[in-house]
């Protein structure tokens, strides 16, 4: 009989303490699915929305702009860290961790870029002789689609739809009195441009959002989201040409072309492939460098100052792109996002493929946006859901964030508490419900996104057959 030495009773005695918490540390460390851990976006959107609809019925004219989103996080993200805490998870390195990851902090830096470039090309008079330019080279029938034509070319330049609407609206307005056109369907005709160039302009924040979050290239995700916002603009401009009247068309002042150029050239660079970052350091240094040359009065001191103006004028969205960041890595940690992607398997009934996954992303965005009423917020609210249902669906990056940017655009340019009608209807005194419904572009863009997403790609016919009959 094998004789045992005491001490081995004692060493088995240590290993089985230490295997348990060896299991028990295991089992702590893997994500297991939970509805719970989503509840703090639900508190964050109930926030948002919450006090936008409550400062709108008190008559405020931007009632969902008196709750910032960066303030409306802050109880979410105490629930997150409270609810990862209790799943044995560490809630402030996971909170740093989120806020400081690569794709997070690119994004800030391109968000003071992008809005330094906006800013300086502003007070240089670049998004003046933009306008002037565009209206002037209208055609006297074509009042209705040459507005939505120019409303798209300056969103396109300038990357934002509120840019957009409180530079075009009031000549479209004066030129609309003068013709006799109804003054709602000019202004959706000018919001739908303003929306097609937000959707696809490089230095959009939208954009941004949307290609960081995703991990696709600028260029790549502008191709793809073009080829479906192009037949939807060229529908919605026919459909504009038959219910306008022709009316003249004038400018009061000559702008110079020159002031143009810096906007072409961080267009051209950007669709080159060249890094975004370098392309905006670029744009910032040729507006500055057109300012300096072209603008009476305008000084290295005023240039250095716009930039600044341009970083703080980006402040909010940064620190929600932040925060947004860490409530997203709290959030996952703690097996919300995991527990989602079942329910969205569950829902499309165990069905795997592109289309799948496309609705299910362009579902999620849209409901965002129509709980926050912003569509970057949107973006960033959903973007780490978006990407993880992508991979699972075996969604290329650059469609994900075409899809993602789409719907998030598509309502934002309908909703009548949305910043963009608000502007609109308080320039023009339309109401916002009268707006909503002459944005064509909008309505078109959606349906022409649907129909891309369900129209089956090549070799997908063929690989559903081959499923449903392997021996085939």
């Amino acid at each position: 009989m094998e004789r045992r030495h005491p001490g081995d009773r004692l060493d088995r005695a240590r290993r089985r303490p230490h295997n348990r918490r060896s299991f028990h540390a295991d089992k702590a460390m893997e994500t297991r699915p939970s509805a719970l851990a989503l509840t703090p976006l639900l508190l964050f959107l109930a926030l948002f929305f919450g006090a936008g609809l409550y400062f709108t019925l008190q008559g405020e004219d931007m009632g969902f702009y008196q709750l910032r989103a960066p303030v409306a996080i802050l109880p979410a993200l105490a629930l997150a860290a409270w609810i990862a805490h209790c799943r044995g998870v560490k809630p402030g390195e996971t909170l740093l961790r989120g806020m400081g990851d690569p794709n997070i902090m690119t994004m800030c830096l391109i968000f003071m870029l992008a809005g330094a470039f906006a800013y300086v090309s502003q007070a240089i008079g670049a998004v003046d002789a933009v306008v002037s330019l565009g209206i002037g080279a209208v055609p006297a029938g074509l009042l209705l689609p040459g507005l939505f034509v120019v409303a798209a070319l300056i969103s396109l330049a300038i990357g934002t739809s509120m840019g957009t609407v409180a530079a075009v609206v009031p000549i479209a307005l004066g030129v609309a009195d003068a013709a006799g056109l109804d003054r709602a369907l000019v202004v959706g005709a000018v919001l739908g441009g303003a929306m097609f160039g937000d959707n696809l302009s490089v230095i959009s924040d939208t954009t941004i959002a949307a290609t960081r979050s995703q991990g696709a290239e600028m260029r790549d995700k502008f191709r793809e989201n073009f080829r479906i916002a192009l037949p939807a603009a060229l529908a919605t401009m026919l459909l504009l040409a038959f219910l306008g009247d022709p009316a003249p068309v004038t400018t009061d002042e000559a702008a110079s072309p020159w002031l143009v150029l810096p906007y072409v050239l961080v267009l051209a660079l950007a669709l080159s492939g060249l890094d975004v970052l370098l392309v905006l350091g670029i744009g910032i240094a040729l507006a500055g460098g057109f300012g300096l040359a072209l603008s009476p009065g305008y000084s290295l001191v005023h240039f250095a100052g716009d930039i600044w103006t341009g970083f703080e004028g980006m402040t909010e969205i940064l620190l929600l792109s932040l925060l947004i960041g860490g409530l997203g890595a709290l959030m996952k940690a703690a097996g919300g996002l995991e527990w989602l992607a079942q329910v969205i398997a569950r829902f499309a009934r165990g069905r795997q493929g592109r289309r799948t996954g496309e609705f299910s992303i362009a579902a999620l965005s849209a409901t965002a946006d129509v709980f926050t009423a912003n569509n970057t917020v949107a973006i960033l609210v959903s973007g780490d859901v978006a990407r993880d249902i992508a991979q699972r669906h075996g969604i290329s990056p650059r469609r994900a964030a075409s899809v993602l940017d789409i719907f998030a655009c598509v309502p934002q340019g309908l909703l009548p508490y949305g910043a963009q009608i608000l502007l609109a209807a308080g320039l023009a005194s339309v109401s916002p419900l009268a707006l909503s419904g002459t944005v064509f572009y909008c309505w078109i863009l959606a349906l022409v996104t649907i129909g891309f997403i369900a129209w089956p790609r090549r070799g997908e016919a063929a690989e559903a057959a081959l499923a449903a009959d392997p021996g085939a």
